[in-house]
């Protein structure tokens, strides 16, 4: 058995310090990521410091119209937050598509965009991987990989970011802020991805002890007609194989404007923005649409299990951006 220390903080700054101070420390806050990876084995924290009591539950308005989601609200609250639901409906739906509602329950937002892949080789302690073992190799290249990416891959490493929120995030340009040694931070979620290259163990910028303290979405009225949809084995409690944020603005006819995200397909959640370019101007038909995800998914590299990937993709695009052009029905 393997020693563990506990300690609870009260302020952000606390926190930072106490963190910081132990190399091989954690923040906990809803620990359904944390916790399962340390019974795994997969992580082997000395420290883990529970942040639950700081005061980073709210949902605020922004100038202009945006929001500012605590790092520690939950889930459940956050989808059911009459701002998000009436603003942002496609983050809405993607918190309501994830996970349990037990496991919603406890999920902190701040954790949700942290918690590490669900590919097998690299949770069972044992396959070679490079995230958990840099250098070791990718068992997923030529092993089991129907549920892997297929987009932003590189030689050393396949697995999907799982989650369903943070596609809905990247659709509209969230913001993550970040308290930590070095100071406050602001990381558009873009850059808070990292693709795997061939340093697949670092999924993100953040230093040993920075804590997410929240997630900035600017104001968008095009967020208020966005759908999300998620597609998978089984209806519920089930990781997306192809996953989509969708909002269009239609005038006369022609897209003023897209904003679209891919889940299941990327290493990262997937800001499509060659089809945003694509259907930019373009007739908002179906024909354009499927042009449109033809471009983004160009890119594609298959392996042997998940090449059905590309087509599932393309129909789930094609069915997103004509249920967003109808104002976001679902």
């Amino acid at each position: 058995m393997r020693p563990l220390a506990y300690a609870r903080v009260s302020t952000v700054e606390e926190a930072v310090e106490t963190v910081t101070a132990a190399p091989g420390s954690a923040f906990l806050a809803g620990g359904t990521t944390e916790v399962d990876l340390i019974r795994l084995g997969i992580a082997r924290p000395g420290l883990l410091v529970d942040i639950n009591d700081l005061p980073l539950t709210g949902v605020e308005d922004l100038p202009g119209g945006g929001l500012l989601i605590g790092a520690l609200a939950r889930m459940s609250d956050v989808a059911r937050a009459p701002e998000v639901a009436g603003r942002y409906p496609g983050v809405s739906r993607a918190l309501l598509l994830g996970a349990s509602q037990q496991l919603r329950n406890m999920a902190s937002m701040g954790g949700n965009l942290c918690q590490r892949v669900r590919c097998a080789y690299f949770r069972d302690g044992l396959s070679p991987c490079n995230k958990r073992e840099p250098g070791t190799g990718c068992s997923a290249l030529d092993g089991l990989n129907r549920g892997h990416a297929i987009l932003g891959t590189s030689e050393h490493c396949i697995a999907t970011h799982p989650s369903d929120v943070a596609v809905a995030l990247a659709a509209f340009d969230a913001v993550v802020r970040t308290s930590g040694p070095g100071g406050a931070r602001r990381i558009p979620i873009d850059d808070f991805y990292l693709l795997p290259g061939d340093t697949p163990e670092r999924e993100n910028p953040l230093a040993h002890g920075e804590l997410i303290t929240a997630i900035e979405l600017p104001p968008a009225g095009i967020a208020r007609r966005s759908i999300y949809l998620k597609f998978r084995d089984r209806e519920s409690y089930e990781f997306a194989l192809v996953s989509v944020c969708a909002a269009l603005s239609v005038r006369d006819g022609i897209v003023a404007e897209a904003r679209l995200a891919l889940g299941g397909v990327g290493t990262k959640p997937w800001r499509a923005r060659h089809a945003e370019a694509r259907l930019t101007g373009a007739p908002a038909t179906a024909e354009s649409y499927a042009a449109a995800a033809a471009a983004e998914l160009a890119g594609a590299a298959v392996r042997r299990h998940n090449a059905f990937k590309v087509e599932l993709a393309r129909r789930a695009i094609v069915r997103g951006l004509t249920l967003a052009a109808r104002g976001g029905a679902r």
